[in-house]
């Protein structure tokens, strides 16, 4: 495999230096087992494992290999495997908070050109929760298409789609339907040799079966509708980097029911770039956009130009970023508080030592 083939870019080659001088190679991750990976170099494919001093150094899960990584490797002819001695720093991110009261990133996928922002057009079909991967799309620092799944089950295809286009701010829209095989093709325009692309979205929404439509046959394993909720089911398990007849290279990821976010303001201000631009207009530059005179913002949803359910959002959003950087604050103070406690036993002891 060439390099190129697999999305090398100069952004890459340029972090590779220093470890190219060492004698390790460039190579790609292309899935994730529990302590493993399997990897694409230019040799083929390898089975690699972290060094554990690069297991050691990390100061978190977001600091070792993870599917889509370029990574810095020993190979080792004879036992067929890798060493993997370092990570590439990533050029985009796709990432949110783990699970949990700690305010921990969870790396969703790296070193992606586009995103593939697939919503399913049936039962599960929520604008207000593609505000918030949008959200996370821009913070990501990857390109975005809104993919709208399932076309055949929306009752009003162009309904859908114009509840969409204030949300998706100019973002390109395609409505493909992956059971019938229709409108895939329109995605094949982003599908460039050497691209990467990941798909995205919440569990069910037909993320494999477009996968599977890309690749010409049933790569993916897919379910059908759960009987109880009319939703789809969760297919994807674990990540994986494929490459395309076309040479672009794709990653299907687990389907997403529950988003914590973690990111910046400056994200959420191009999530919500219409309600920014109003909020510049109001009278008053300390407006909360509730009842002053001279809001611009509720000026629009007085016209109907703004839907009051996106301004409830954006409020929200704000919230859950304000609360996520006074958790980090927090964590940071105790984090610098425990290592001047070992300074400090470090310090005592060597006077003691002195004496």
């Amino acid at each position: 495999m060439q390099l190129q083939t697999l999305g090398w870019q100069d952004f890459f080659s340029s972090h590779f230096t220093p470890y190219q001088q060492q004698g390790f190679s460039a190579a790609r991750v292309a899935v994730q087992y529990n302590r493993s990976y399997l990897i694409y170099a230019e040799n083929g494919e390898l089975n690699a494992e972290p060094t554990g001093k690069l297991r050691y150094q990390a100061n978190g899960s977001d600091e070792l290999p993870t599917v889509g990584d370029w990574v810095a490797i020993e190979p080792l002819q004879q036992e067929g495997k890798a060493l993997i001695h370092a990570v590439l720093p990533r050029k985009t991110k796709f990432s949110r908070q783990a699970a949990g009261r700690a305010t921990q990133e969870q790396i969703v996928a790296t070193n992606i050109d586009t995103v593939f922002l697939v919503c399913g057009l049936d039962q599960d079909f929520n604008v207000r929760r593609l505000e918030r991967y949008l959200f996370m799309v821009w913070q990501s620092g990857c390109n975005a298409v809104i993919v709208l799944n399932k076309a055949d089950l929306a009752d009003d295809l162009a309904v859908r789609q114009a509840q969409v286009e204030p949300v998706a701010m100019g973002l390109p829209v395609v409505a493909t339907s992956a059971c019938q095989h229709d409108g895939a093709s329109g995605l094949c325009k982003y599908l460039t040799p050497g691209k990467t692309v990941a798909f995205i979205g919440s569990s069910g929404v037909g993320k494999s079966s477009l996968i599977n439509c890309l690749l010409g046959y049933e790569r993916q394993k897919i379910k059908s509708l759960s009987d109880d909720t009319g939703r789809g089911q969760h297919t994807t398990s674990a990540r994986e980097l494929l490459l395309l007849p076309c040479g672009s290279l794709i990653m299907d990821t687990p389907g997403m029911r529950e988003i914590q976010l973690l990111g910046s303001e400056d994200a959420l201000e191009l999530t919500f770039e219409d309600i920014e631009k109003l909020a510049q207009q109001c009278y008053f530059r300390s407006c909360q956009h509730q009842s002053e005179d001279g809001c611009a913002v509720q000026q629009a949803i007085a016209d109907g130009t703004l839907d009051p359910k996106r301004l409830t959002n954006y409020r929200k959003l704000q919230r859950e970023i304000k609360h996520m950087h006074a958790r980090s604050d927090i964590k940071a103070q105790l984090m610098e508080k425990q290592r001047w406690r070992k300074i400090s036993k470090a310090a005592r002891h060597f006077k003691k030592g002195m004496c």
